[in-house]
């Protein structure tokens, strides 16, 4: 009885080498899905180690590391025999992280201070009405040639060629009406501003 559990202890203690990654992925590509989860038992502690250290919060690093098993998965064709499976699958997780950085990045830049109120006050308002209200009566003002052009191309964001389409104008006279409805304009609201 005592040899009988001493070879069992024996039996139970020895080592046997797994499968080399390659061979995993071999596996994998052949349709045994067991494989690739060897491969994520193998590397799993890893990659969460790698997106924790690079981005320093647990929930993130645990979604970035099963983003990467899970690229790492649906592009398997692209691993190249040879190459080291936890070197490509430490990119994946580190380009995840970058991704993750650069979006965390571009939030904080578009939030606002909790603070003030970044928008116009009423002062403000009040002046861009009226200026708003100035320009269009000194658009108003120009020969209806110009006023068209003026108003395709900075009202409505029309290119030269689309304009020229509209109003059935040689691309040339489209632009000398351009150049000279702005310069009507700036004496028109020049003249406006030293009157008052």
């Amino acid at each position: 009885m005592a040899a009988a559990v001493a070879e069992a202890r024996r039996i139970d203690t020895t080592v046997r080498p797994g499968p080399e990654d390659g061979e995993l992925v071999a596996m994998t590509l052949g349709g045994r899905s067991e494989a690739f989860a060897t491969l994520v038992e193998r590397y799993d502690r890893a990659v969460y180690h790698l997106a924790y250290r690079t981005l320093r919060d647990v929930e993130e690093a645990r979604d970035v590391s099963q983003e990467a098993f899970f690229k790492a998965y649906r592009s398997l064709r692209t691993f190249k025999p040879g190459a080291k499976f936890s070197t490509w699958i430490f990119a994946i997780t580190y380009h995840a992280c970058c991704d993750r950085l650069s979006r965390r990045k571009r939030y904080s830049n578009e939030e606002l201070p909790e603070r003030a109120d970044t928008g116009p006050g009423p002062e403000s308002q009040a002046i861009a009405l009226d200026q708003a209200r100035r320009l269009h009566d000194a658009i108003d003002a120009l020969p209806e040639k110009y006023r068209a052009v003026i108003t395709l191309y900075h009202l409505q964001g029309k290119q030269y060629e689309e304009i020229a389409v509209v109003l059935g104008l040689p691309m040339g006279t489209v632009k000398t009406h351009l150049f000279r409805a702005k310069e009507q304009l700036r004496k028109l609201l020049g003249a406006e501003e030293a009157a008052e």
